[in-house]
């Protein structure tokens, strides 16, 4: 496939970052077997030395397809990424994560699929996890069809985002992303699916994701679960859930969220990733 079609791949990065998972990540870009076009990193605010250091320096090495654009504080990666989709220069934009790697036929997979199905606004794919120890493994696949896609988007979130390949002008006319804390492509989602946006999955491995069972443990608590409160009532106002799918969604959520670490940790392990 000749590269005519032109790709944005957006990323965020923040402060506690570390400098050797951005080079992982903006290395697996830049070896696409389908080159990209642009890639829009938003700097999330004030970054450490050695993050700037690395930035510059693929800058340097890169000057045609690396564009920086940083916020002078934190604002949180849903007012990072609506900024980063008003930047972008392209139509097709991939969403990319700074500690991920992605697959290196990943682009030329997608492009191939929007092409071939101009109908389809977003499109993701399955990750495979690991973690630095070498002791997680593991394959995280979706649902692919749009029938599947919105009753799973009932329940739980239908997309692994750092997979996801969207227009820009679909992302646009919905709204942007959102201020969402740890939500902001799930709510998108909601809101795309409820105005009959085409969101599609394949099925194929696009990106290897970066986890921990710290991570999990984070999405955990009240605070966690009030957001995630605001979104269910957020679905249930769009008619993604009826009254009896509302109650549901809600109870799973807090029994997800708010039970120890230990069962948490199973369920993810178990259940969550099969």
């Amino acid at each position: 496939m000749e590269a005519n079609t032109k790709v944005s791949v957006l990323m965020s990065v923040y402060v506690k970052e570390k400098p050797e998972y951005l080079k992982a990540s903006l290395d697996s870009i830049l070896a696409q077997t389908y080159p990209v076009d642009e890639i829009m990193l938003i700097e999330d605010g004030p970054l450490t030395e050695p993050l700037y250091d690395m930035i510059n320096d693929y800058q340097s090495k890169h000057p045609s397809v690396i564009r920086t654009f940083a916020f002078e504080q934190n604002r949180q990666l849903g007012r990072a990424l609506a900024k980063g989709v008003e930047l972008c220069s392209n139509e097709l934009i991939a969403r990319m994560d700074t500690d991920d790697i992605a697959e290196p036929d990943r682009i030329k997979k997608q492009v191939a699929y929007m092409e071939a199905h101009p109908d389809v606004h977003v499109l993701g794919g399955s990750i495979r996890e690991f973690n630095d120890e070498g002791t997680i493994d593991r394959v995280k696949y979706m649902p692919l069809t749009q029938e599947e896609i919105y009753r799973y988007a009932k329940l739980r979130n239908p997309l692994n985002h750092m997979t996801v390949m969207f227009r820009r002008s679909a992302i646009l006319e919905i709204g942007n992303y959102q201020h969402f804390p740890f939500l902001e492509d799930y709510s998108l989602w909601s809101r795309m699916l409820t105005k009959g946006y085409q969101i599609r999955n394949m099925e194929d491995i696009l990106v290897r994701a970066r986890t921990s069972m710290a991570l999990v443990r984070r999405r955990s608590g009240w605070d966690y679960f009030k957001t995630f409160s605001k979104l269910r009532k957020l679905q249930h106002e769009l008619g993604l859930t009826n009254t009896f799918e509302y109650i549901k969604a809600m109870a799973g959520t807090f029994v997800m969220i708010m039970q120890p670490g230990f069962i948490k940790e199973l369920a993810y392990k178990k259940v969550l990733r099969k």
